[in-house]
């Protein structure tokens, strides 16, 4: 989701903008009392320096790179908010894996501070907090997933296709039409289950890569022989496998809803074929 800004409505807000209102309104009231200057001619100047100010300012190249920065700040603050938020409602053991990684990423800094002698660290090692940030998110949408698949029985919806299968194979011209429908759904559902299914274990996948890889940093940084030893570590094929995997995952949510949908279907459809019979 990107996080939209009106340059307009922000120039407008800029406490700059407001104060220079304030003290105009001021001048106004003081040229009144006074009789020192015109108050009209005041107001006019302001409203003429507010134009000027409102046509200019939002235009600009560098006040718009300002707001945006501003704005990808706010953006990412909410975010991590909303992130610790998430983190409270998982199960314990989710909760440890995430509290483990972010020690083991405190760990990593603090070793590579400590055995590289240097202040600051490299871009890599800075990108281990957008990974775990992914973790977080990750694990989110695998236990949804997990518990839902939970919630099926695979079983005994096989069974359910099976009945409907050779229910459709003998029933009459006028109930057939509702019992081929069923097979249609259930088939549906199945492959449906079997998507997820196979998302889930993508995703399980991710997350052990991840725990593996941030493993594998801390032992590199403890033994490295010069600190550009780090590069060598091969952070872009954990990105970009991270990256394919949200895209996988952003492909298949609809499925959770299909699902849902599908059973919804076959239950009215049961209930249609009881009436019939």
């Amino acid at each position: 989701m990107e996080f939209k800004s009106s340059y307009f409505k922000e120039a407008l807000k800029e406490p700059i903008n407001i104060g220079g209102l304030l003290l105009a309104g001021a001048a106004a009231a003081y040229s009144a009392t006074t009789g020192f200057l015109e108050p009209s001619f005041v107001l006019v100047g302001a409203l003429v320096a507010e134009g000027f100010y409102l046509a200019t300012v939002p235009a600009s190249n560098l006040y718009r790179k300002i707001v945006d920065r501003r704005s990808r700040y706010l953006f990412d603050d909410q975010r991590k908010k909303q992130r610790i938020e998430l983190i409270k409602t998982f199960d314990p053991r989710e909760r440890e894996a995430v509290e483990y990684l972010s020690w083991m990423k405190n760990q990593i800094s603090s070793n590579y501070r400590k055995f590289a002698r240097l202040s600051e660290e490299p871009i890599q090692l800075r990108e281990l907090e957008s990974t775990w940030e992914a973790f977080v998110d990750l694990l989110d949408e695998y236990r949804r997933r997990k518990n839902h698949l939970r919630t099926i029985n695979r079983q005994a919806v096989e069974n359910q296709l099976r009945q409907a299968e050779r229910a459709a194979q003998f029933a009459d011209e006028a109930t057939k039409p509702l019992h081929e429908k069923n097979v249609e759904i259930l088939r549906r559902r199945l492959q449906t289950f079997d998507d997820i299914e196979r998302s889930v274990k993508r995703v399980e996948a991710q997350l052990q890569m991840i725990e593996n890889f941030f493993g594998l940093v801390n032992d590199q940084v403890v033994t490295m022989p010069m600190p550009e030893h780090i590069l060598s570590l091969d952070f872009d094929t954990l990105l970009s496998s991270i990256e394919t995997t949200k895209e996988i995952l952003q492909q298949t949510a609809p499925i959770m809803g299909q699902l849902d949908s599908l059973n919804r279907e076959a239950n009215q459809m049961r209930t249609s074929l009881a009436g019939e019979r």
